[in-house]
């Protein structure tokens, strides 16, 4: 699955050197400016660059997932007893008791839970700078681009893994000193590789170190020993796998049901899943052609199935040439051969009368009149009602010929297919 992590520059900072109320109001509006070009990189396969560099929101490459990397620094991490409260009220609870720890407006803030936070228990809260974190989303999907997951550069580690370190530089900064992340299980604290960072390196306990290549030197006198080079396109990659996304409470995804369809087809269409593609088109594949032998077998039967009604035809009936219903040719040669031989059919009068003899209910009078038209038998016979038809229907049950009353005559004729009943 293709990814594309974009960085947000570190927010600016009001110092002792700004001094006045008019240099700090002019900072503060200054540190909610985005960039005009942003900084990016794209992964093809999600764990390794394939592309970096800077450009307009609008120019920026699309990818299966898009994440946004908070600079270091700008993610403060804070461990408290999480309180109960339903998701409704949870980051007014949040403030409620966390308000004496920060020092900016709540209106300001921005609340995450790390993952795998139990409300009741004790866990991690990240707490970002809002306007500028919404401003910057705002921005990004006007773009259309879908930002998914919102990180911090670094936070703290899990327990029984060892702590880490990352030297960086700022652009924009002067001083010979890198900058130094300490990421540990108590904690993340950002500050200068100097004496107060001594500090608080934990003694006795192995740190990862890692360095951008600006700061890999400073990094390396600071240390007096060698530390892992990791570009900075390679740390907001490692980033971007982060587990706990900071788009939560009032920054989180809306339209999570046609998002997460979204996010299942990018994830069925990515360079992981093309086995399971090739494996369904092998499952339609083979069905179709499964089909396919099928049809073509029972095309072979019907057709021996014609082969053979046709010789069965030509040798019973052998001056038939052509064939081309041979059931209905078949019945009708056999129907002629049986004229010719002077047999009575099952349609003619002397069966229809037999077929009334025997089938004539009990206690019935004798016929007055009768009619003949080739086809069907017409009686008459006083007294013959519904009971008696009943009865006679019974007794011919079985047999090919149907009675029925019609104008008070009982008719009696040969069921033709759609109308004979099977025998039970």
């Amino acid at each position: 699955m293709s990814l594309l992590a974009l960085l947000l520059p570190p927010r600016e900072r009001l110092t002792a050197r700004a001094a006045g109320a008019a240099d700090a109001l002019a900072h503060a509006g200054s540190a909610l400016k985005l960039p005009a070009q942003w900084s990016f990189v794209f992964s093809s396969d999600g764990r390794s660059v394939t592309q970096q560099g800077t450009a307009a929101p609008a120019l920026l490459p699309r990818a299966d997932q898009t994440v946004l990397v908070l600079a270091e620094g700008d993610v403060s991490w804070h461990r408290i007893d999480l309180p109960k409260a339903p998701p409704a009220r949870l980051r007014a609870a949040l403030l409620g008791v966390m308000e004496e720890t920060l020092l900016e407006d709540d209106e300001h803030l921005h609340f995450a839970l790390a993952e795998g936070a139990v409300p009741g228990q004790s866990g991690w809260v990240a707490v970002t700078h809002r306007p500028r974190l919404a401003a910057a989303l705002a921005a990004l999907e006007a773009a259309g681009l879908a930002v998914e997951r919102v990180v911090a550069a670094a936070g703290p580690v899990a327990a029984g893994e060892p702590a880490r370190g990352h030297f960086h530089t700022a652009g924009d900064d002067s001083d010979s000193a890198p900058w130094l992340t300490l990421a540990r299980a108590d904690g993340v604290a950002c500050l200068r590789a100097g004496p107060l960072a001594r500090v608080l390196q934990p003694e006795g306990e192995a740190v990862r170190y890692t360095a951008t290549p600006a700061a890999t030197a400073a990094a390396e006198r600071w240390l007096g020993a060698p530390v892992g080079v990791l570009s900075e396109a390679e740390r907001a990659l490692e980033a971007a796998q982060a587990a706990t996304n900071l788009r939560q409470f009032d920054l989180a995804v809306r339209h999570r049901g046609s998002r997460a369809a979204r996010d299942l087809g990018k994830r069925f269409f990515s360079a992981e899943w093309r086995p399971v593609r090739w494996g369904l088109a092998a499952l339609v594949g083979v069905q179709l052609l499964g089909l396919n032998v099928y049809a073509w077998q029972q095309a072979q039967k019907l057709a021996q199935q014609r082969a053979l009604m046709t010789a069965l035809l030509q040798s019973a009936h052998p001056g038939v040439r052509t064939v081309l219903d041979a059931p209905l040719q078949m019945q009708r040669e056999t129907e002629r051969l049986r004229a010719a031989a002077g047999r009575p059919g099952e349609g003619d009068l002397e069966s229809l009368m037999g077929a009334a003899a025997a089938a004539w209910p009990d206690g019935q009078g004798p016929v007055q009149t009768l009619n003949f038209d080739g086809t069907r038998l017409s009686l008459s016979a006083p007294g013959f009602g519904a009971p008696q038809l009943a009865q006679m229907q019974e007794r011919l049950r079985g047999t090919p010929l149907r009675a029925e009353l019609v104008e008070g005559r009982l008719v009696l004729a040969r069921a033709t297919t759609s109308n004979r009943k099977p025998t039970p």
